[in-house]
């Protein structure tokens, strides 16, 4: 919402599509401001198309897997491998980002309870922007500084272990975490609409559309997992009515509840005090409740705490156990080393995938702030979902006949919308990040032919 600002113009730190546009630097990425509830809105369509595609790829191998299980089985190797080494950034980066926000939702609860604990111990070593206190007095001047975020660190930690150990995902807890995390968005914005200033809401776009597209591009992570819905076409009585229903009711639900929350949000403290904030609606309750002298709003400001903390728990698990499976099939189909499908005698997990998932994510989640690891999960998942497309219009022209269980409708307008939204949206992010990826890319690439194309078991016949 309150995007980024740096004290100088830079290339590096410029949105890609800005800068083509305009040939002019920025110093930083601009804030969608209250409109973020319209880049919200935004991103949730892409979704639609996006989501409508990726059930069109699932249906048509009758297995459960990842955006990587159905490319191998219907691309082959090499478009596999990209997807595969793209969705290892994109979990991994996801993760990174809700356990920063999960750390910083840590020290508000012991602020809470009363205890401030150290600085340095709590926030991560790395803060392009500085940090300041709610006063705006700087505690850390931009860039590096001593420090490490260990409740950042220690929640993928114990959460590691949990899925070494084994855990199997139970519907009825996910949904009684999907439920708490619903009462306790419900909670704040029931709560804190009362004491919405419409002052604040002015402008509503200050930054135009911008800031708009820059805004969808960075909270594109909120809705990383709807695709989920979309790998049951086999389980749909009817699939070719189910699946967009269910895509749709997913979507609309949470951007209904993502832009309330913007909204409301933004009524009650300036946008531009939100910046680099890895908790903005329990610190805003916060505020308000010391404006207020207390009350009722400092219960309130608990109930969210706990709502948002246990949703980040349920994500971070998720996604590491996501992570992990995809390490391990990868070294199963011999693209990585042998040692990562290694099943652990006792508790029957990937355990050696486990752990480097564990430490991939914990590191730098303690070095790390929100704003850069956000980046590069978003770009990560906008570029995955730009292959699904893709593979859903190759598959149509090489295989018009394989069966589907689902087909997105309109012929191939879906999947070119889908591959235009995505890539504008990744041109939403800064430059730096563009360079970043694809410096990841090159570095999979250049594992890919110099290791693992020579292993895999396609190697034999080349």
């Amino acid at each position: 919402m309150a995007g980024q600002k740096f004290s100088a113009p830079s290339i590096e730190n410029t949105p890609l599509i800005h800068y083509l546009l305009t040939q002019t630097p920025m110093a930083g990425r601009p804030g969608a401001g209250p409109a973020l509830a319209v880049s919200l809105v935004m991103v949730a369509i892409v979704c639609v198309f996006t989501g409508l595609c990726y059930a069109e790829l699932a249906s048509m191998i009758p297995i459960a897997g990842s955006a990587y299980t159905y490319t191998y089985a219907t691309l082959g190797e090499l478009v596999a491998w990209i997807i595969g080494w793209d969705l290892i950034l994109e979990y991994a980066f996801s993760n990174m980002s809700v356990s920063v926000g999960f750390a910083a939702h840590i020290e508000a609860l012991l602020e809470w309870i009363g205890w401030k604990p150290p600085l340095e111990w709590i926030s991560p070593a790395y803060l392009p922007t500085g940090l300041q206190d709610f006063s705006g007095r700087d505690l850390y001047a931009p860039g590096w500084h001593f420090g490490f975020n260990i409740p950042a660190f220690l929640i993928v930690m114990i959460l590691t272990v949990v899925l070494v150990r084994g855990i199997r995902e139970s519907a009825r807890t996910n949904n009684i975490l999907v439920l708490v995390k619903i009462i306790a968005i419900l909670t704040f914005i029931f709560a804190a609409a009362n004491f919405v200033h419409p002052i604040n809401w002015h402008p509503f776009a200050p930054n135009g559309w911008t800031g708009m597209l820059s805004g969808g591009s960075i909270i594109f992570f909120t809705y990383i997992g709807f695709d989920s819905v979309s790998t049951a076409a086999e389980e749909c009585k009817k699939p070719q009515r189910d699946l967009p229903f269910g895509i749709l009711a997913t979507l609309i639900a949470c951007t209904l509840l993502y832009s309330g929350v913007a909204i409301v949000l933004s009524g009650i403290v300036p946008w531009q005090s939100l910046m680099g904030d890895g908790a903005p609606v329990v610190n805003s309750l916060k505020r308000l409740a010391m404006a207020q002298g207390g009350g009722i709003l400092h219960w309130i400001e608990l109930v969210v705490l706990i709502g948002a903390m246990l949703g980040m728990i349920s994500s971070i698990l998720v996604f590491q156990l996501g992570q992990a499976r995809v390490w391990f099939a990868m070294s199963r189909d011999k693209l990585l080393p042998d040692v990562f499908g290694k099943i652990h005698k006792e508790f029957r997990t990937p355990a050696v995938a486990t752990w480097v998932a564990g430490f991939v994510v914990g590191i730098p989640a303690g070095l790390l702030d929100i704003g850069t690891v956000s980046n590069l999960s978003n770009i990560g998942t906008l570029f995955a979902f730009v292959l699904v497309s893709i593979a859903v219009l190759l598959l149509r022209y090489r295989e018009p006949e394989r069966p589907r269980a689902f087909r997105a409708p309109f012929g191939p307008l879906f999947p070119i919308l889908s591959i235009i939204f995505c890539i504008i949206l990744m041109m939403g992010l800064e430059v730096m990040t563009w360079m970043t990826f694809f410096i990841w890319l090159a570095i999979g690439l250049v594992i890919y032919f110099f290791y693992s194309r020579h292993r895999s078991e396609f190697a034999p016949a080349r």
